[in-house]
C-alpha cells in the first residue's frame, strides 16, 4: 500500500511541478497538470491535499472547474489555444500517418466541442469572488 501512495504522490508533485510551468509559459497548458496534481494528493496524502488546494495556483487555475461551477472565457480560450497549437504540430509531424491525423482530428473536436458546449462558462467578475 505504501508504493501506491509513493506513485500517487510522485504524480502528484510532477504535477503541480509541470502545471506551475504551464502557468507561466503560454505553450504548456496548466489546467491537465493540475488536474494530475490534484488527483496524485488526493490519493495520497490529506495533509498535501488540503495544502494543494489552498494555493493560489490551484484556486485561480482549478477550484472552479473541480467545484463544478465552469471556467471563465479566458481560460477556457486559453485552454483551448494551446491544445489547439500542440495538436497543430502532431497534426504536421503525421503527414504520412492518415489515421493518426483522423484520430487527432476527432480529439481536436471533442476537445473543442467538449469546451465549448459541455464546460461552464462563467462570467469574469465571478472568479474574484472567495
Amino acid at each position: 500500500m505504501k508504493i501506491k501512495k509513493l506513485l500517487y504522490l510522485c504524480l502528484g508533485f510532477l504535477g503541480l511541478a509541470l502545471g506551475a510551468v504551464g502557468a507561466a509559459l503560454p505553450m504548456l497548458p496548466a489546467f491537465p497538470f493540475l488536474l494530475l496534481a490534484a488527483f496524485g494528493f488526493g490519493r495520497s496524502s490529506e495533509k498535501l491535499d488540503a495544502w494543494f488546494k489552498g494555493t493560489r495556483l490551484y484556486r485561480e487555475n482549478l477550484a472552479d472547474f473541480v467545484a463544478g461551477r465552469g471556467m471563465t472565457r479566458r481560460a477556457k480560450i486559453r485552454v483551448m489555444v494551446t491544445v489547439t497549437a500542440l495538436m497543430s504540430i502532431g497534426f504536421l509531424m503525421m503527414h504520412a500517418v492518415a489515421v493518426g491525423r483522423i484520430i487527432l482530428g476527432c480529439v481536436w473536436a471533442f476537445h473543442i466541442l467538449y469546451f465549448l458546449f459541455a464546460v461552464k462558462t462563467l462570467p469574469e467578475a465571478a472568479k474574484a469572488e472567495p
